[in-house]
């Protein structure tokens, strides 16, 4: 077997993340679990500490850095970081997203298995089974796994180690808070493909963890004032 590291950022929206975090916890085997908390409220903070002992690492970005939520850069690189050192792919779990008991083991499954693979992402549904934010695109006539030129999420999908080799997350622009686009294009200029694996599907509840960006959809003049105007979501 493979070594994987698999990584969560957390921020607030606690009861979600926790089921996500137990969720992963249940499907993770022996391979380690960090999640990072960035900047939650402290009694959100105080709830993943008293839940550690259900098998995860946890660290509390506000002890490493002193930028405002959201740090995904400082995330991938130490992630990075961390997965290169363990000679280890790098599963990304949002705390939206809910895995299955095989999720995992797939995704390691198919990271080996897939030529040249540089990303490789579980396909996202809602509850009840029907493909969703960010995957809508996609309407998949079987299990068939997709090389696709499309951008791929973080919700659920893996970085293989030979892309990690290849990249060096230093090098994200600092004045972007999301870096899924970036990535996506990084992995396909250093020659990998990309995919999506219908077979491997996930529960995503989406914005769970910032619900202002829900407004995108049922208030866009809204959304969209705040995001240039206050310098937020930049992908």
């Amino acid at each position: 077997m493979e070594n994987l590291l698999i990584v969560m950022p957390v921020k607030d929206s606690i009861e979600t993340s926790l089921m996500a975090i137990e969720h992963v916890c249940s499907a993770k085997s022996n391979n380690p679990f960090v999640v990072y908390n960035d900047w939650s409220l402290p009694e959100n903070k105080e709830m993943l500490q008293n839940k550690t002992t259900v098998g995860f690492t946890l660290v509390n970005l506000e002890d490493v850095v002193d930028t405002p939520s959201p740090n995904y850069r400082f995330v991938l690189i130490d992630a990075q970081k961390r997965a290169l050192e363990q000679k280890a792919h790098l599963l990304l779990i949002e705390s939206d997203v809910f895995v299955k008991e095989d999720t995992i083991n797939r995704l390691l499954h198919f990271a080996g298995k897939l030529k040249n693979a540089g990303m490789v992402a579980a396909l996202t549904t809602d509850a009840n089974g029907a493909v969703n934010f960010p995957y809508n695109h996609i309407k998949p006539k079987s299990e068939a796994v997709i090389a696709t030129k499309h951008r791929l999420s973080f919700c659920c999908t893996l970085l293989t180690n030979r892309l990690l080799k290849s990249l060096d997350f230093e090098e994200l622009p600092k004045n972007k808070h999301w870096f899924d686009v970036t990535v996506t294009a990084m992995s396909r200029n250093a020659g990998f493909v990309n995919y999506i694996l219908p077979g491997v599907k996930v529960v995503h509840q989406p914005h769970s963890s910032r619900p202002w960006k829900k407004r995108k959809y049922s208030n866009p003049l809204r959304y969209y004032f705040e995001k240039f105007i206050f310098g937020r979501d930049r992908i």
